[in-house]
């Protein structure tokens, strides 16, 4: 299917044509044009480095590297040919290389980004009001990363290649730029091609179900359980317990400090503890809440916030609460 100009002299077709026929430069354009209006393929994005390269042995460069509402890094790479020419492989590797990244780094960087461009701004309080946050919340910085692909169009081996890492949970979208011309004027074209936008909140659907069905079936083959303050408990109780012991003996500790004793990452896509009206909010149209959520089982931190622990623990994550319980001289055995 194309696209047609309709008139008072009917429909006409405008012609596709190429970026490098009409002199557009991969990155003195194109870049340079989307990095100034980046929500055209990433809403809620803030470019934040251009042309990244800030790691050890390593030549390549990130054409846009972002972060998102969620505080998520977003490496956006920009191809101006019809193939993609395997940019989904050099994503991953850049997804990867940043994804330790602190947030007193990212703000380093994206100070120099602003310096570099003239722009008379101060980072931290750029990102803090991008990010609608009062202070850092280091613990919820960079917990995943986004992947942006945008060409003029994408190989069939690199659409298969990125349809099978989205089901292994990658966060990745293709974007289509096509190019036209219409009576001298060059045209663009741009569409959101994988996921399909319809099927974004399906998806998200699936992931999470897939992960929950991956601990169920860890936790099933795994029978190990916790000795701990005289009682007997399996994965997610012996959570339970090791951040209530810890409430315990911190009781003025605030949940922000709570959140950085557990960090999401130590549990994965669920996080180790959140508000009680997070949960209750996220999960208000299902049945399971996917934390312990019964009264007797509500936790309340220093400064009176009520929380929840999560139940969502295999072997894929449990030892990461095992080594944190250990740090802090809890007496516990493993049967």
């Amino acid at each position: 299917m194309g696209i047609y100009n309709i008139s008072y002299e009917g429909i006409q077709e405008v012609q596709r044509t190429s970026f490098h026929s009409n002199g557009i430069l991969e990155r003195n354009h194109l870049q340079a044009y989307l990095r100034d209006k980046i929500e055209i393929i990433s809403p809620n994005t803030l470019v934040i480095a251009e042309e990244f390269s800030e790691w050890d042995e390593s030549r390549r460069r990130i054409d846009l590297l972002g972060i998102d509402k969620d505080a998520n890094l977003v490496v956006i790479e920009l191809k101006r040919t019809d193939s993609g020419d395997h940019m989904e492989l050099q994503a991953l590797r850049y997804a990867s290389m940043i994804s330790t990244m602190s947030f007193e780094k990212c703000i380093t960087i994206f100070q120099d980004y602003l310096n570099s461009r003239g722009i008379e701004k101060d980072a931290k309080d750029e990102l803090m009001m991008f990010l609608e946050w009062e202070t850092p919340v280091e613990n919820e910085f960079a917990s995943d990363v986004r992947i942006v692909l945008a060409s003029a169009d994408f190989s069939k081996e690199l659409t298969t290649s990125v349809m099978w890492l989205i089901s292994k949970g990658i966060d990745i979208t293709c974007i289509k730029l096509a190019p036209y011309t219409f009576k001298n004027e060059l045209l663009m074209d741009i569409n959101q091609i994988i996921p399909l936008p319809e099927a974004e909140s399906y998806l998200v659907k699936i992931k999470e179900k897939t992960t929950e069905r991956q601990i169920a079936i860890q936790s099933s083959r795994d029978k190990t359980k916790y000795l701990f303050k005289g009682m007997i408990l399996g994965k997610g109780r012996f959570v339970f317990e090791v951040v209530k012991e810890y409430l315990f003996l911190n009781p003025t500790s605030t949940f922000h400090e709570l959140c950085r004793k557990f960090p999401s990452n130590l549990q994965g896509s669920t996080g180790v503890i959140n508000q009680l009206d997070f949960v209750n909010s996220k999960y208000s149209n299902s049945d399971k809440k996917r934390h312990f959520v019964n009264e007797s089982d509500i936790l309340t931190s220093g400064d009176e916030i009520r929380f929840a622990v999560s139940t969502e623990w295999g072997i894929g994550n449990i030892n990461n609460i095992v080594e944190l319980a250990r740090n802090e001289k809890f007496e516990f055995e493993i049967k």
